[in-house]
């Protein structure tokens, strides 16, 4: 049976779609006829292409740029339907319990909207979300320690998201610092600790030095209200953009230029960017 005749036609749009993207996944996965590379696919070899196609759903986003945006969260969504259709193989879940559980706890985490709690503004449906998953994690891990809770974070996310995660949820539960002050003091000793570090220390404990002024700089930057991921996402785009208008003027190629040179031309890229964001 081809896959098109697998979908009702009764079904709304986007119901008949996610019926067809199913079947689709469930043939490529299937012994008989299916593809090779789907059926030699697992949780585990599937991890690079998730975190890949996140990154590029989050890339079309800041381009603004719809097309790109539905193709991208198609192909992310097509790794939680080949995730699903995987684990329905050996009966551990199939797509309904993933969309269930997820349809479950946001009811549970909106008490506000889906139960007779009141709230009054944003900050105390934020608080009260946070009651909700501090409890779910004593529920599931019996326990309701910080420590398990921030690990999962070092574990799942990218480091500097995990570090900033793990401030904020470390600060709320007190262990924070009195003024803004106290952090601007913490990255002075931790930049002195880090240069001594690197003067005379071996490279591990460089890293380590490393690791703690990053750190501390993304405290200061929670303290400001800053996200140092989109701040670095940001420089690494005009550093790009800089060195493209670099490339663009150069009559030859840029490691034939002497680093004034390189300096002078890197110069006239920033004032020509500031031009045209004036």
């Amino acid at each position: 049976m081809a896959y098109s005749d697998t979908v009702e036609a009764e079904l709304p749009p986007v119901l008949a779609a996610l019926q067809q993207l199913i079947a689709v996944v469930a043939q490529l996965r299937s012994p008989d006829g299916g593809c090779p590379w789907d059926l030699a696919q697992t949780p585990q070899t599937l991890i690079p292409y998730v975190i890949e196609e996140a990154y590029e759903v989050v890339d079309a986003i800041r381009q603004e740029n719809p097309e790109a945006i539905a193709d991208e969260l198609g192909d992310l969504l097509l790794q939680v339907v080949l995730q699903a259709q995987i684990a329905s193989e050996s009966q551990q879940f199939d797509l309904a319990t993933v969309a269930d559980t997820i349809t479950q706890k946001l009811i549970r985490r909106h008490p506000h909207v889906f139960g007779d709690v009141t709230v009054a503004h944003m900050d105390e449906v934020h608080q009260n979300w946070e009651q909700i998953k501090a409890q779910e994690d004593q529920e599931s891990h019996g326990t309701d320690k910080l420590a398990p809770r921030l690990s999962r974070y070092a574990r799942s996310l990218p480091p500097l998201t995990a570090s900033l995660k793990i401030s904020k949820k470390a600060a709320a539960a007190g262990f924070e610092w009195e003024t803004v002050d106290g952090v601007w003091e913490k990255f002075q000793e931790e930049l002195g600790e880090f240069k001594e570090a690197i003067a005379h220390e071996s490279p591990a404990r460089q890293q380590e030095e490393l690791g703690d002024l990053l750190f501390t700089i993304v405290n200061l930057a929670r303290w400001h209200g800053l996200d140092p991921d989109e701040a670095l996402q940001s420089t690494n785009q005009r550093f790009i953009q800089r060195l493209t208008l670099m490339e663009s003027v150069a009559d030859r190629s840029l490691s034939d230029y002497s680093l004034d040179q390189l300096e002078e031309l890197w110069q006239k890229a920033k004032q020509t960017l500031k031009k045209a964001e004036s």
